[in-house]
């Protein structure tokens, strides 16, 4: 073995990216300056990836309040509805709430508890449990809810979020009332006409709601599938992987980042006659430990990549053969037993006792979390990030 660093990821920084920019030909000219001012060689397979807010905003792929609140009153034509299990997250939900309280005339607000999908928390487990609250079976009105729990506010940002939301539909002109549940169908006492607001789990949402007798049912990823007036729209995913741009905008997630992707690796190879990965990228699929928050509020980590990014690692654990197959080998003898190994695992090791502690998950969903992680969601100006050696082992020099 000769080599001695194995996997890099690099933050590139880039330019700040207005809307109307050729993203494609940002990315690669930024990776080509960069490499070429770092003295940095470029090889197969290395990776690319661009954070899907610069895409989305080079795309102009902006909505407005006003045109959120249109589709909500076109697909809510009686003028109600109940929105269930939104993320608290302002930055994620509080202009899709405003543009969703402007399209009605009464919303029923229904929040899980104690912690919506991602982790945010409106009490704590221990508060529940002190309660005698059962999280399978209790409804509670926004009133048994304060009797119980009082103002809470939370960990990291302070904001009491059953207030904060019911004030933004008060300032859209709009009746609120607001319960606490669990199950989706415990909604249809109130309203039977439902936009059921949650990311993952958004499927078996509408399907319990249709199989208990729902009337209307829509998720968020079916707000905002056309053009509105402001031009933005996401056919696949709606209002689902939005973030706050403005008091009055939201940017949606990207589109067509598999063509993206695709001309970014085609151009990358004219340039560098090297092929590389390309992905764009969103929130990373991890959670926190402090605050508990799970931080994929997008709908997916990767909403575009290339075809190279397909699939799932296929690698042995090196300490359990260590312990184990080599555990009377040390130095040089066990180095080259363990790299013979790797060059002759099977293609697909799923079972293998040998891979027992590598981690199960798609490629895409590892190298975005290693992405998110790296370019951080603040000032650090590195919107691209670069990645060698991730398809590398042990047993290459």
């Amino acid at each position: 073995m000769t080599r001695y660093i194995g996997t890099t990821s690099r933050g590139l920084r880039a330019p700040i990216i207005r809307e109307g920019d050729d993203i494609a030909s940002i990315a690669v000219d930024t990776l080509l300056t960069a490499t070429r001012e770092e003295n940095i060689p470029i090889h197969d397979n290395d990776i690319l990836a661009i954070t899907e807010s610069i895409v989305a905003r080079a795309q102009s792929n902006y909505v407005t309040v006003d045109d959120i609140a249109a589709d909500v009153a076109a697909k809510f034509p009686g003028g109600e509805a109940a929105v269930i299990f939104p993320i608290l997250s302002r930055n994620r939900f509080a202009i899709a709430f405003s543009g969703i309280c402007r399209g009605l005339k009464k919303v029923w607000l229904m929040l899980s508890y104690p912690s919506d999908e991602v982790g945010n928390h409106l009490f704590s487990l221990d508060d529940m449990d002190a309660a005698g609250i059962n999280p399978y079976t209790d409804i509670l009105t926004e009133e048994r809810y304060r009797q119980l729990f009082g103002y809470k506010t939370h960990t990291f940002t302070a904001v009491d979020y059953v207030a904060y939301y019911k004030e933004i539909a008060q300032q859209a002109g709009c009746q609120i009332e607001i319960i606490f549940a669990n199950d989706a169908r415990a909604i249809l006492p109130y309203c039977k006409h439902v936009l059921t607001a949650d990311i993952h789990s958004r499927s078996r949402s509408k399907r319990l709601l249709k199989d208990a007798g729902a009337i209307t049912v829509y998720g968020l990823d079916d707000i905002m599938t056309k053009p509105g007036q402001r031009g933005g729209f996401n056919a696949e995913y709606g209002l689902l992987g939005s973030n706050k741009a403005t008091e009055t905008t939201l940017k949606l997630f990207p589109r067509d980042c598999e063509k993206l992707t695709r001309q970014i690796q085609s151009m990358l190879y004219e340039k560098t006659g090297k092929l590389l990965q390309v992905m764009v990228y969103g929130d990373g699929a991890f959670k926190d430990p402090v605050g508990k928050i799970w931080e994929l509020a997008d709908p997916v980590v990767s909403p575009g990549y290339t075809s190279g990014l397909n699939g799932q690692p296929n690698e042995l654990k090196l300490k359990y053969l260590a312990d184990n197959n080599f555990a009377d080998l040390k130095g040089e003898a066990l180095q080259e037993a363990i790299c013979k190994a790797i060059e002759d695992k099977e293609e697909n090791l799923v079972g293998k006792m040998e891979t027992q502690g590598t981690t199960p998950r798609r490629l895409t969903d590892l190298i975005g979390s290693l992405c998110d992680l790296t370019s951080g969601s603040g000032d650090k100006g590195t919107p691209i990030i670069f990645i060698q050696g991730y398809f590398d082992n042990y047993a290459i020099d």
